[in-house]
């Protein structure tokens, strides 16, 4: 019997294993083609509903119900090391109190995560590393906060094996990016974040399309005209078209609350589709997930 189950147990193992690297291997064949069908999903945080936020739990989570990308946050600690936090504090998110910059990767690894009811849980915060090698093979991660360390996080890939995994993403404008960051950029799978809905988004879009870059992170408060033409000259332009549907300031109010809550997903995720969405990052995956698979986008 003891056979048997572990014979059982095995088989899962290796059956989750093959999904995480077909999921891996869609991604990357949809990352690289500009007229791709499937939609990428990406999870703000990993799956914080269910896991503590930027938790290894969290992105395994992600990977079982067929996430493409997870996102994730860096902070570096007083002796040096990146660990996996949204806050530059640890006291909303573990059962401690401080900075992560006032303490040591033993003073944070001795702390506890809080689930996204704020219950303390056994899980610890991890580090950049444990959550690259967690995931090799499995799922694109995307690098939000992290700009002061992109040149660590890509050799970390590279010393990982995992430099085709990895995404790295800033706002800002692109001179100041090349000047201090130019060398690693080019060097990495790089999205710019834009407001589009700026005085001067036409402009600073155009700089970035000069580099065409995989994808642009679109920003707006109001889905207006001039909105819906930038998203269009993005898309025709043969790059990716990025939406957060997290709140409705990010989306002009196509978000996943006005598509679970509001039981409109057509007038919040379809909307995104309709307007050249190729990535949408969410707080609600896999009903996310569900919805792009009834559209024939995942």
């Amino acid at each position: 019997m003891k056979r048997i189950v572990c014979s059982l147990l095995l088989a899962v193992a290796f059956a989750s294993v093959a999904l995480a690297h077909g999921t891996l291997k869609l991604a990357l064949e949809a990352l690289a083609n500009p007229h791709a069908e499937r939609v990428l999903v990406v999870s703000h945080r990993g799956d914080w509903r269910n896991a503590p936020e930027n938790s290894i739990p969290a992105m395994l989570s992600c990977v079982a119900m067929g996430v493409d990308m997870v996102e994730i946050d860096l902070h570096k600690t007083k002796d040096g090391h990146l660990v996996l936090m949204h806050d530059k504090k640890v006291d909303r998110t573990t059962n401690g109190k401080g900075a992560v910059a006032d303490l040591t990767l033993a003073e944070i690894k001795s702390l506890r995560l809080r689930n996204g009811m704020g219950r303390v849980t056994t899980v610890q915060v991890p580090t950049m590393e444990e959550v690259f090698a967690a995931l090799k093979g499995k799922v694109l991660i995307n690098v939000d906060k992290g700009y002061d360390y992109f040149d660590e996080v890509h050799a970390a890939a590279e010393r990982l094996g995992m430099v085709d995994q990895i995404v790295i993403k800033c706002g800002g404008r692109l001179a100041k990016i090349q000047q201090e960051k130019g060398d690693v950029i080019k060097r990495s799978i790089f999205m710019p974040i834009v407001q589009i809905d700026a005085d001067d988004a036409e402009m600073v879009l155009d700089e970035f399309l000069a580099i065409h870059p995989v994808a642009i992170e679109c920003c707006f408060r109001k889905a207006d005209a001039r909105v819906e033409r930038l998203l269009k000259k993005v898309a025709d332009a043969g790059v990716k078209v990025w939406i957060n549907t997290l709140w409705p300031s990010l989306n002009g109010g196509h978000d996943d609350d006005r598509a679970i809550l509001d039981a409109d997903p057509d007038g919040a995720w379809d909307w995104t589709l309709q307007h050249h969405a190729q990535f949408l990052q969410t707080d609600r995956p896999a009903p996310l997930i569900q919805y792009l698979k009834s559209q024939g986008r995942h």
